[in-house]
């Protein structure tokens, strides 16, 4: 059998594989989510109507869409808000998560254990976990008695410092939330340090060799060899980041949602604010995807 026809095959079968590894999703997808998918789309376009005979819909055109974004006096702000934190937190989780996973990709002992411990906060940010940890009185009352006894911190001084100096504005503020935020920041990073992880594996340490008998240093086969080789994983973090990010709980936009359709059954303009959050997540990710992918170095 020749060479070409071996990798052939094993494309194949690499290729059988994935699908075999999403089809739960896929299944679920088209015997779960079509039907709310479409319904939701079509309820946007609609004046809901819900009574004790049933519900009924009156096309109405636009109408939701434009009290979204030219009437409702918060909605646009909150987008604006949500989009700019995403960036921001979604860059320090991807910085995050590659400094930790060169870390761990060291050989040192206890690299297992240490693994482990950076994964536990996918466990610990699960539902379940997040559901307990919001309705527990006692976790309650220690965050708020931690919250309290940090306001003399060494952060909140330099902050202050650096305001009155007046450089800690524009900038220096950005950098000092990022800090505020880097419990959160590490409580995301779990599934993109795996990732990271696993792509620095691939890499032939014979590349590294090569590259330190020809005088090159640890910095320069950082950015020459380790970052153009994992590079590919940088679009699948981000893309993974962004989607993360925008379903939290603690979105503004999520929240305003839930509450429309939860608490005052506004089906069909909360499926607006809805269509319009998920049109504005899927350009972040095509603009994303089309700039990443012009500095993605893919190998054989």
């Amino acid at each position: 059998m020749s060479k070409t026809k071996k990798q052939k095959n094993l494309a194949k079968r690499r290729a059988v594989s994935g699908y075999l590894f999403i089809m739960p999703f896929i299944l679920g997808f088209l015997f779960f989510m079509v039907k709310p998918f479409f319904q939701s789309l079509y309820m946007s376009f609609c004046k809901v109507d819900i009574s004790a005979q049933g519900v009924a819909y009156t096309f109405s055109g636009l109408e939701n869409y434009k009290r979204a974004l030219l009437i409702d006096p918060e909605f646009n702000q909150m987008l604006t808000d949500e989009v700019w934190r995403m960036v921001i937190n979604s860059i320090s989780t991807i910085i995050f998560s590659l400094f930790v996973a060169l870390m761990l990709n060291r050989k040192f002992k206890g690299r297992a254990f240490v693994r482990a411990v950076f994964f536990l906060p996918v466990i610990f940010s699960s539902g379940i976990i997040v559901g307990l940890d919001a309705n527990n009185a006692v976790l309650s009352s220690m965050a708020q008695s931690a919250e309290a006894g940090t306001g003399n911190s060494v952060t909140a001084v330099l902050e202050q410092i650096l305001t009155s100096a007046d450089i800690g504005s524009g900038f220096m503020d950005t950098i000092f939330e990022v800090v505020n935020r880097v419990y959160d920041i590490a409580i995301a990073s779990g599934i993109q340090i795996i990732i990271f992880l696993s792509a620095l594996q691939t890499i032939p340490q014979s590349m590294y060799e090569a590259a330190e008998i020809e005088g090159c240093t640890k910095w320069e086969s950082l950015w020459k060899i380790t970052l153009p080789m994992i590079s590919s994983m940088f679009l699948v973090n981000w893309i993974y980041t962004i989607i993360d990010f925008f379903t939290k709980t603690d979105n503004q936009i999520m929240e305003k949602i839930r509450i429309q359709i939860s608490t005052y059954m506004a089906f069909d303009f909360g499926s607006a604010l809805a269509w319009i959050y998920f049109a504005v997540v899927m350009v972040m990710i095509g603009v994303s995807a089309l700039i990443i992918t012009r500095v993605v170095y893919y190998y054989e």
